[in-house]
């Protein structure tokens, strides 16, 4: 069972193995934060909301909010703007990018697949496009708490993997929380409805087994029709 805890709660007795959202106090550890306790390796509390806090190497969804010379502003669903330069976007387009044509490449409101490639001690963020990950118009994004990344995932990728064979979607997972999904209309619709029921029920036992009944069934009411 998934123990949930809130700010100040005893966590356990074994400092050595204190991690995110918790700190220790007089030889014990305790929750920073309310959330979920995690104990499979380092002990840590994982937040059941917040916001996302970009870490280098991270692959994220953003979305273009600005352009401003000779960076796109991109919004990483994170308290801290994003940029990225525009000689990302001319080694993939191999040609020059100039200022009066940066909206031909990408424009406001675009979504882009990128990596975290810099934070700084003045958190600006620097990013490269992943090139192997195109976002384009035809597909879905979701956007769940980051904090929920993980079960989404599964564990050694056990979720993600059932849920891309059960709903034939390419299905990719951002660490800040932005799911993108593409495939037939019906297909979208129960993937996004499979990763609500995730999110939702994500602190509870036996979710795997439910997930997976979930989805035989509406497969076979499909069949049925």
């Amino acid at each position: 069972m998934y123990k949930v805890v809130i700010p100040g709660d005893f966590v356990s007795d074994d400092v050595n193995r204190a991690g995110e959202g918790t700190y220790v106090e007089d030889g014990k550890v305790y929750a920073v934060t309310y959330g979920v306790v995690d104990d499979k390796n380092e002990i840590r509390v994982v937040a059941f909301s917040g916001k996302y806090i970009p870490v280098m190497g991270d692959v994220v969804i953003g979305k273009i909010i600005e352009i401003s010379f000779p960076y796109w502003i991109v919004d990483i669903a994170s308290p801290y703007e994003a940029r990225l330069h525009m000689s990302e976007v001319a080694m993939r387009a191999e040609k020059r990018v100039e200022f009066g044509n940066m909206s031909a490449y990408l424009d406001f409101d675009d979504l882009v697949a990128v990596k975290v490639i810099n934070v700084d001690a003045m958190m600006r963020i620097d990013l490269a496009l992943q090139e192997d990950l195109d976002i384009g118009s035809e597909g879905r994004l979701i956007e769940i708490s980051y904090t929920k990344v993980p079960r989404i995932i599964g564990r050694k990728g056990s979720m993600i993997r059932m849920l891309k064979e059960k709903c034939k979607c390419f299905i990719f997972v951002a660490k800040n929380g932005r799911i993108w999904i593409k495939g037939k209309a019906e297909d979208m619709k129960l993937a996004s409805e499979v990763i609500l029921m995730i999110t939702t029920e994500a602190h509870t036992s036996g979710l795997t087994d439910r997930v997976a009944e979930f989805l035989d069934s509406s497969r076979q009411r499909v069949k049925k029709r």
